[in-house]
């Protein structure tokens, strides 16, 4: 290790009161050590005051990270790293580069210019006015074949008509034979239609066939040279791929392609996810298993504006992608003693379920937060095995409607079939009535300005970074949250509001999103440790539903108040 490293960055401040991380950051959940917070906020210093980067931040956000080193002197200090490019750079000095940069070797160059040769040929191929020509030649004779079929159809038809109505009224006045005459004859005719339509359609269909070679004999080059494209382009990808080849502690070395042959992305596509490896995460992991620097936490903050469709706030953390970085991640920290996964805790084991109604037909509870409402692929404590246990007699599916875990509140649970599908009824329908209340970790100026309004913002799934949801208004399901101000609360030098939502739909994390997203209240909800920061529980709670009695249809209010 050489003591001029560029990328090792010294603290500026005192550390002497910091204790070091006894395991390394579970990079999927996690609080920021706080000599990571500390190596962040100098790095946010001196993003503030770099001009050489010449990125548009109050344009388009980055995620940037930090990571806890060690180095060969022993000296304490952290790496930099961004992901992806800042304006079309991804190698700038004092942050760690890119794990592969294979586009600056000889072998993507020259590859690289044959794929620019063949774009070159098709532009002046795809200009040949002769091909024009020959489409609007061949759309023109298809216009006209159309038509004349379509007439010869409907002459047919009216011929077809006249020879029935002239059997029907030859029935009542003509002999045996004159009437069986009759008939060969309008057979005939019927026959003779049926071949002159045929034969039109074989005469347009040779026109059209000898127009359409005219076209393909030009278009034929114009194929061949993208199919030719297409395989060098492929090839060369695979090529890349496969130079990502990422380090672990124990200098183990695996390449993109190996990384992700056995997940989901790669069944679905092929190939392993755009932009993958090029996250802060693996970029500063990289580097410092590459140089002999020990690696002792990490975090990874958004700097400038939110993306349109993620939810991301400047300088908050955020933890790692499950679908780019996962099983990247996965390799580079084997080997490395590490923070449990807090996810595979049963964080509501000691919580109780308080019911406050029940009879024979249904029962409603108050479910606290941290309570999967059914089990999970590591938690089988949750809402359904408690209310089998309380309920061993019930015929039902109990489970109607789910809450997030993290979110507190009314659940009803149905005890018979008929209730289940009674109830399950009016949720689709959506006749019950749901209030929540949230506390938001700020002030948004929509509920300074205004006592109530509606968010309607579509979501989808985030693929890349499963539980996360987006906003997306090209694939995402219609998300509607009516919303009432309640209360302003002052907790220190920070004002906070406590608001009633009303959820017209039912999509997962809606009420988050349409709070955390710069289009909702761009304010996340105190404690949300997916779209804003951590606490000590989210501060969403469902605290009024209204809905009929399964077999009375007595319309009933149910109201608990949120402990926060």
């Amino acid at each position: 290790m050489q003591m001029n490293d560029p990328c090792f960055t010294r603290f500026k401040s005192s550390i002497d009161c910091y204790s070091l991380p006894e395991r390394f950051t579970f990079p999927f959940y996690y609080q920021p050590h706080p000599l990571c917070l500390l190596a962040a906020q100098e790095l946010q210093v001196s993003l503030e005051q770099k001009q050489s980067l010449q990125h548009n931040f109050s344009q388009s956000g980055k995620m940037f990270g930090v990571l806890l080193v060690v180095n060969a002197q022993g000296e304490l200090g952290y790496l930099s790293g961004f992901s992806g490019q800042l304006a079309d750079n991804n190698d700038l000095s004092h942050f760690v580069p890119p794990v592969d940069d294979s586009t600056k070797a000889e072998f993507f160059k020259k590859e690289q210019k044959l794929i620019n040769d063949l774009n070159a040929q098709l532009s002046l191929l795809e200009d040949n006015p002769e091909i024009a020509v020959k489409k609007q030649a061949l759309a023109k004779l298809s216009s006209l074949a159309n038509n004349d079929i379509s007439q010869l159809q409907s002459e047919n038809s009216t011929q077809r008509q006249a020879r029935k109505a002239q059997r029907t009224l030859a029935m009542a006045s003509l002999s045996d034979d004159e009437f069986t005459q009759l008939k060969k004859q309008l057979a005939k005719e019927s026959v003779a239609d049926k071949n002159a339509l045929k034969y039109l359609k074989y005469s347009w269909q040779e026109k059209l066939t000898t127009a359409q070679y005219a076209l393909d004999s030009l278009l034929e080059v114009i194929w061949g040279i993208k199919e030719r494209r297409s395989l060098l382009s492929k090839a060369l990808q695979q090529k890349l791929f496969e130079q990502y080849r990422f380090l672990n502690i124990k200098q183990e070395e695996k390449n993109l392609t190996d990384l992700f042959i056995d997940t989901a992305f790669h069944h679905r596509y092929g190939v392993p996810p755009a932009g993958a490896g090029d996250c802060a995460a693996p970029k500063l992991l990289q580097y410092a298993f590459k140089v002999g620097l020990k690696p002792l936490a990490m975090a990874e903050f958004w700097w400038g504006k939110s993306p349109k469709s993620a939810v991301r706030q400047h300088k908050n953390f955020y933890t790692a992608c499950m679908g780019k970085c996962q099983p990247i991640l996965a390799h580079m920290l084997s080997g490395m003693p590490m923070d449990d996964n807090p996810m595979l805790k049963d964080l509501a084991k000691e919580k109780s379920i308080d019911i406050l109604y029940q009879d024979n037909e249904m029962a409603v509870i108050n479910k606290p937060s941290e309570l999967l409402s059914v089990p999970g692929k590591s938690i089988t404590d949750c809402v359904y095995s408690r209310m089998k246990l309380f309920f061993p007699k019930a015929t039902g599916p109990l489970i109607v409607h789910r809450l997030d875990m993290s979110t507190s509140g009314l659940m009803v649970i149905a005890l018979t079939k008929s209730a289940h599908k009674s109830l399950q009824q009016q949720f689709i329908k959506r006749t019950v009535e749901k209030r929540y209340v949230a506390l938001l970790s700020g002030c948004p100026k929509q509920i300074l300005d205004n006592e109530e309004g509606i968010i309607r913002l579509p979501l989808a799934g985030d693929f890349d970074d499963r539980p996360r949801q987006m906003v997306c208004f090209e694939t995402g399901k219609d998300a509607e949250t009516k919303w009432q101000r309640v209360a302003f609360e002052q907790q220190g030098k920070q004002t906070l509001v406590r608001v009633h939502l009303y959820p017209k739909t039912g999509r997962t994390h809606q009420l988050r999103v349409h709070c955390a997203h710069h289009l909702g209240f761009n304010t996340p909800i105190v404690g949300d440790d997916l779209y804003g920061s951590t606490a000590n529980r989210l501060h969403l709670h469902a605290e009024m539903l209204k809905l009929k009695h399964p077999t009375t249809n007595e319309l009933m209010e149910f109201t608990v108040a949120a402990n926060f």
